[in-house]
């Protein structure tokens, strides 16, 4: 295992309803940073409020921290908790397993999701005060899959037949987050893009991008500064924002 990351605190909470709330609650009075992960996340959320469902054996973290910056900038965190999670991942499964990257904030494994990611603030006007990146992995088992998702969830377990246990996998995932961060901090978003794109599933190739009120399907042709995606389409090169991507 790598050294823990020094002046990051963790705590292993026996049952949690989120353990974003949890981290957000811990970065309003704290000056470092700190993991939480619990065993029964019982009211855990995904994206545009859907829930997020956790199996006995799965990993459900997030990392509180108080970020420099807007909310732009926080925004770039969900990019270094994706490559730290293919890190994490791919020192857990092993070389044979297929890792892609889905923009903005799944990690998929042979073809499945294994790994979803949220980001969760709290501040006012632009500023953050306080971030919570969560984090949840199917180490042990796959969810009942949502007729709406994207893809069907895998796990760890299933895919690979490797039993890890969520304090293993954090003792992983903390210091390759830490890594990446320290280059975020001093490098910029630049490297960590291009990290992020050789890794990406399906850059170059036809996707479809869906947001609440539009669809639009291009070619998946990278991220730009701020980490929107960059989609060439019939009606020109247009970066969206935020979008559920569909292949």
């Amino acid at each position: 295992m790598p050294p823990w990351p020094e002046g990051v605190a963790r705590h292993v909470l026996p049952r949690s309803p989120s353990t974003n709330a949890e981290a957000l609650r811990l970065a309003a009075r704290m000056g470092g940073r700190a993991w939480v992960i619990t065993h029964d996340q019982y009211q855990g959320r995904g994206r545009r409020g859907r829930s997020w469902a956790m199996p006995p054996g799965n990993f459900a973290g997030s990392l509180a921290l108080r970020p420099e910056g807007d909310a732009s900038q926080a925004a770039l965190y969900s990019f270094v908790a994706a490559l730290a999670l293919s890190d994490a991942l791919g020192a857990t499964c092993g070389p044979s397993a297929r890792l892609a990257l889905k923009w903005p904030n799944d990690v998929l494994l042979n073809g499945g999701k294994v790994a979803g990611i949220l980001l969760e603030s709290a501040g006012q006007g632009p500023r953050v005060s306080a971030l919570a990146v969560g984090i949840g992995v199917n180490l042990a088992a796959a969810p009942p899959p949502d007729p709406g998702a994207a893809f069907a969830p895998v796990s760890v377990a299933g895919e690979t037949g490797i039993t890890i246990s969520p304090e293993d996998f954090l003792d992983l995932l903390a210091p390759a987050f830490a890594a990446w961060e320290a280059r975020l901090l001093t490098e910029g978003f630049a490297p960590i893009r291009d990290a992020f794109l050789a890794r990406a599933a399906r850059l170059g190739e036809t996707i479809t991008a869906r947001t609440g009120t539009t669809e639009l399907t291009g070619r998946f042709d990278g991220i730009d500064a701020s980490g929107a995606l960059i989609l060439t389409t019939a009606a020109g090169r247009q970066a969206v924002p935020a979008a559920d991507v569909y292949f």
